[in-house]
């Protein structure tokens, strides 16, 4: 095999299989979460309400996250794949029924409303284990050596399914309704569900099996806050997240303030994940391991940077480069921080560091859909944007001052030490 091989991981079929599964999943939860938005803004035409979706899934993300890791590093992964990925079925399948037009007549729009905020914080417990459990999944399917082939392949089927998950819900809700919308996220559920049996069983690599909850908790936490980059990458990406992003608010923009209907609104919500899968995809011939931590200051602040263009466009085509742009550098943003936690997280403690990571950046970006609707209720749309952007310039700014170790971090040597 090829040292830069850019397709050594996709040389394992197990792997392909788990991109399929990965690529399901999350053009399901991406295309359900546009619908969701749409829907309960339609009803309430309330700002805030947005923030509310999101805050509904964060609260459940960010409360069981570490005790997620601490039973996906005790528990096989592939089977606790499959659990994840069933309580997401019925989830789905509830937000279909909640739609059909009987229960829409039925019953007020209050309780209709309440329904769908219930099961998105059921949907928040069940991501609170599936991020770790996939990030666990895939040091078991490829050797150590292409962990960042590997993680670079991840991000991409990501990227492309949260392009192709938005963009088809903009459209869907256009022709099909909002109905019929929930049984093709439905559908995409069962095709990851079925796939993932082709995978088979994994070994559980903790040796400390059966471990008290608050040492493994413990044991985590420490790790992630004695590792200084780990803990650099993650502060500056979940500060950048939490105010510099726009993604809640584009409902708004998309009906009131560019006026392009669900189609732009599928448009806008797609053109970062372009931006970002374009990244990703040239990211595996051309690595982003040297000079790692200048690339990623970089890069969060040429994302605070399209934010606020992004803000002050009127021009729905302007609005569509600057969210693209902002994909793009947020790309390189993803691989960087993927590629620091699988080259520096031991076998036996990855649930528990994937958790963290999934209360630092993960849980940031419902954080910052109910940060984006407080401030665009307080300050109206335009400016709550404007301000994220700001901060997250600010943001970049600090880290590069106060920690210039990290503008000096490189993952060259890393990453020839994994590959003799």
């Amino acid at each position: 095999m090829k040292v830069n091989d850019p397709y050594a991981a996709l040389r394992f079929k197990e792997f392909n299989i788990f991109l399929l599964v990965r690529f399901a999943m999350v053009f399901a939860w991406s295309m359900q979460f546009i619908v969701i938005e749409w829907q309960v803004y339609s009803i309430t035409k309330d700002p805030l309400s947005l923030g509310i979706i999101g805050l509904m899934e964060v609260i459940p993300a960010v409360g069981m996250a570490l005790f997620a890791g601490h039973i996906v590093d005790q528990k096989e992964k592939r089977n606790l794949l499959v659990k994840c990925i069933l309580g997401f079925s019925v989830i789905s399948f509830g937000l279909f029924v909640l739609s059909l037009p009987i229960i829409l007549e039925k019953y007020e729009t209050k309780i209709i409303l309440y329904g769908i905020y219930g099961l998105v914080f059921l949907g928040g417990l069940v991501r609170s284990f599936l991020g770790p459990t996939i990030f666990s999944l895939i040091a078991l399917i490829v050797p150590k050596k292409i962990y960042p082939n590997a993680a670079t392949w991840s991000s991409s089927t990501w990227q492309l399914a949260s392009v192709l998950g938005p963009a088809l819900a903009g459209f869907s809700i256009s022709f099909i309704g909002v109905h019929w919308s929930m049984c093709v996220i439905f559908g995409f559920s069962l095709i990851a569900l079925m796939s993932l049996f082709s995978i088979s069983r994994k070994p559980i690599l903790n040796p400390k099996i059966g471990e008290p909850v608050f040492e493994s908790l413990k044991e985590g936490l420490n790790f992630v806050f004695k590792t200084r980059s780990v803990l650099g990458a993650l502060t500056l990406d979940m500060i950048a997240v939490l105010f510099g992003g726009a993604v809640a608010l584009l409902p708004i923009f998309a009906q009131d303030i560019l006026h392009v209907g669900s189609e732009g609104f599928g448009v806008l919500r797609a053109a970062p994940a372009v931006g970002a899968s374009i990244t990703m995809l040239g990211s595996t011939r051309f690595p982003l391991h040297k000079n790692a931590g200048k690339k990623l200051l970089l890069a969060v602040f040429g994302f605070g940077v399209c934010m606020i263009v992004f803000g002050l466009s009127t021009y729905f085509w302007l609005s569509v480069l600057a969210l693209f742009l902002s994909g793009a550098v947020d790309g390189i943003s993803m691989i960087v921080r993927q590629t620091i936690l699988q080259l520096k997280t031991p076998d036996n403690m990855r649930g528990r560091v994937a958790s963290v990571n999934s209360m630092f950046v993960g849980s940031s970006n419902e954080l910052g859909a109910f940060e984006s609707g407080v401030t665009a209720k307080l300050m109206g749309t335009v400016t709550a944007v404007v301000f994220g952007g700001t901060m997250t310039l600010l943001t970049v700014g600090l880290t590069a001052f106060v920690s210039p170790g990290f503008r000096k971090l490189d993952l060259q040597k890393d990453v020839e030490d994994h590959e003799s």
